[in-house]
Parts: structure tokens; C-alpha cells; sequence
């Protein structure tokens, strides 16, 4: 059996509210300890109204459930072509290869690190010269909290035809405003999807869930996420569906986890700010918020001079029992999708090359944060101590 580092200072751990417990102990006294139930639904409401939402909310088990019943209801199949962010992890992806589609992968913009707006329409209007049709999706994802360009994202697809799946599993509590205006991220497109893992600002332990646009959508998919059985006294399916619900347990965690969001959200945004302001000086570069950009800074993310310095922080960091890690590696770049077509500029590998994810957990005490800066120091320091001494050695 693998036997799992346990860090001094974890990269994003759950933070229980201390009412998870109590809740769940409701959910099994109630008897409703299944993916049905009262908790379920009171979860999926109150996510609801945070969202400020006029669509509904269906809980499931993953962040990747949502994403794959999303797809099936916008028709995607066999043959069919779906643009998705390069620059995301793997389960942005992998669902439209379940449905026997094709990823056709676009590269991020600097400003965000999200979707090129400027490379999607590239990329639409490339994949109509080659295939004579239009992709049936696209999937923007806000990474590591940051709001995708959306506004510019669904003006694209708008022109072209194409629905927009938000995919928002890091990113709850985000939005992007104008003045008082917020429109929170898992309302930007035709679907979003959730996450609730157990390293999200907020968890179920595990799960997810989909923002759909109105109550016959969303009844569409909990039938499909229900095994998709049809109604009649005994067990009868015209359809495929999945084993998706999120249980009545889970969701008792999660409604306890709501009440705290905004508390986590603060901290990790507090935290953030800790980590520039004691890191000033370095030239290090920070996701950072756009005009009319808010993000819940889930992970705090810099970028070094390069790989060299970067692995150098990593490794001395991973020595010092700090948990970090590099920023996600491309899809084009991933040996399951290195085939894919890639629309870029090379703002993908550099991210990657370059940039890590800090420890950011809501528990994490400011004592914490400048424990890890002052390694972040001293492992530059090192570094520029030896680039010194090569530098002489070489006169």
C-alpha cells in the first residue's frame, strides 16, 4: 500500500464547521442515510440562493457527474467536437471522451490564465473549415478561483451558437461585477458545475453538482443521474443513465459547510494578500484579480523566473514539510490527450513551467504563511548564492 506524505502544512485540507456532525447525525436518526432525502434537497436550495440563481440546482457525486450529465444534455456524442480549457485539470476533459467526442483544447489568456477568448474564436472557426461543423460545446473552467473571461467567452459563443458550460468546481463564491452587479461563477453559462472534494473551500467530503437553467432541465438530469428509470411500479429504462445522486449523508456535511462559506472565502482571500505582501520585492507574479474580477483565491498561485527556481522552492519547501505543487500541466501536454487538437501560444507551458500552487487551507494560521515565506526566501536565496559562485567560478 502507498503510504501518503503527511505534510506539516497541507496544501488545502477540509475545514470542518463544527456542525457537521450534528447534521449528519440528523440525516441517519431521520433514516435517510441514502442518495435521497431532506438534506439533499435543503443543499441544493440553499446553493440555490447563494448563487442568486433563477435556475435549479442538482446535487450529484462529483464535479465530473455534473460535467458528463451536462454534455448528455447538450446532445454531445459520437463524432462530435467540444472546446475545452488546456490549461485544467484532467476531469475538465475526460467527460467529453466518455461520450465518444472529441476535446479540442484552446490555450489561457494571460490576464486570468484562463481561456484565450481571442484563441476560442480561432479555434471555432478553424474546426468549421476542417470538420463543416461547429463544436457542440465549450468548457471554460475559473481556475484556482479566477473567473474566466466569461463575459467576452459567451459573446463568441452566442455569435456561433455554441452553449457554454461553466465549469466553476473551484470557484464558488467568485463573480464578476459591475458596480453593485455581481454575477456569481456557476451562473455564467448555459450549465455550471460544482465541486465539493475534500480540498474545495467547501466539501461534502466528496461531491458535486449542476447548475441548470430551469426546473425541466434540472429534472432531466436527475432523472439521468438516477439510473434513468422510468416511471412504472417495477424496474423499467429506456434510456442510459448513471449512479450520480450525491447521498443524504454527504449533503448534511455540506449544508453545515455552507453556513461557513463566506468565513472560508475571507480567510483565503486573507491569506492571499499575506503571501504578496510578504513576498513583495521577489518578482514573483500573482493570479491576480482583474478589473471587475473577484476571485475566492481558493489557491494562492505564483509564478517564479523559471523551472530551475521554481523545482528549487518546491523541493525545499517539500524538505521543510510544506505541501505545494506545480500548476496544472496542459492537456496538450498530457500523454492521454498530446494528440488532441491544440489551439496556443505557448501561455499554457509557461504557467506550467513556471508557477506553483502555495498552501491556502482556511485553517492555515498567519504563523503558517510566513513560515512557508521565509522558506520560499531561503530557497532563492540558496539559489542566488549559487548562481553566484558559478558566476565566479566561471571568471
Amino acid at each position: 500500500m502507498k503510504i501518503t506524505r503527511q505534510y506539516h502544512i497541507p496544501l488545502s485540507n477540509p475545514h470542518a464547521s463544527g456542525k457537521e456532525s450534528d447534521y449528519v447525525r440528523e440525516a441517519i436518526d431521520s433514516g435517510w442515510i441514502t442518495t435521497l432525502g431532506p438534506q439533499v434537497d435543503r443543499f441544493e436550495n440553499r446553493l440555490a440562493f447563494y448563487l442568486q440563481t433563477s435556475g435549479e440546482v442538482v446535487a450529484v457525486n462529483s464535479g465530473t457527474a455534473a460535467i458528463h450529465l451536462a454534455l448528455r444534455r447538450l446532445g454531445v456524442g459520437v463524432d462530435d467536437e467540444v472546446i475545452c480549457q488546456d490549461f485544467t485539470f484532467v476531469a475538465s476533459v475526460n467527460p467529453v471522451v466518455y461520450l465518444g467526442a472529441t476535446p479540442v483544447l484552446v490555450d489561457s489568456e494571460k490576464d486570468t490564465w484562463n481561456m484565450s477568448p481571442a484563441l476560442l474564436k480561432i479555434a471555432i472557426e478553424d474546426r468549421l473549415r476542417k470538420t463543416g461543423q461547429y463544436p457542440k460545446a465549450i468548457i471554460p473552467v475559473n481556475l484556482y478561483g479566477m473567473p474566466a473571461n466569461l463575459e467576452a467567452i459567451n459573446r463568441i459563443a452566442a455569435k456561433y451558437g455554441i452553449p457554454v458550460l461553466e465549469d466553476a468546481a473551484e470557484s464558488l463564491g467568485s463573480y464578476i461585477y459591475k458596480g453593485s452587479e455581481k454575477h456569481f461563477c456557476g451562473t455564467l453559462g448555459k450549465y455550471a458545475c460544482l465541486s465539493f472534494n475534500g480540498n474545495k473551500i467547501i466539501t461534502t467530503s466528496g461531491g458535486g453538482a449542476l447548475v441548470c437553467p430551469d426546473f425541466a432541465e434540472a429534472e432531466a438530469v436527475r432523472f439521468l443521474a438516477t439510473q434513468a428509470r422510468d416511471e412504472a411500479p417495477h424496474y423499467q429504462h429506456s434510456q442510459m443513465g448513471y449512479n450520480y445522486r450525491l447521498s443524504n449523508v454527504c449533503a448534511a456535511v455540506g449544508l453545515a459547510q455552507l453556513e461557513v462559506l463566506q468565513s472560508r472565502i475571507n480567510r483565503r482571500r486573507a491569506i492571499h494578500f499575506l503571501y504578496k505582501k510578504a513576498l513583495q520585492g521577489l518578482n514573483l507574479i500573482f493570479q491576480d484579480e482583474p478589473a471587475g474580477f473577484f476571485s475566492n483565491y481558493w489557491l494562492t498561485c505564483v509564478l517564479f523566473a523559471g523551472k530551475v527556481s521554481r523545482e528549487r522552492v518546491r523541493q525545499h519547501l517539500e524538505a521543510a514539510g510544506v505541501e505545494s505543487r506545480p500548476l496544472w500541466k496542459p492537456m496538450h501536454l498530457q500523454p492521454l490527450y498530446e494528440k488532441t487538437p491544440f489551439y496556443g501560444d505557448g501561455t499554457d507551458k509557461s504557467l506550467f513551467d513556471c508557477g506553483l500552487c502555495l498552501p491556502s487551507g482556511s485553517a492555515m494560521t498567519d504563523e503558517e504563511v510566513h513560515f512557508v515565506c521565509n522558506a520560499i526566501k531561503e530557497a532563492l536565496g540558496e539559489l542566488y548564492n549559487n548562481e553566484k559562485r558559478k558566476m565566479k567560478n566561471e571568471k
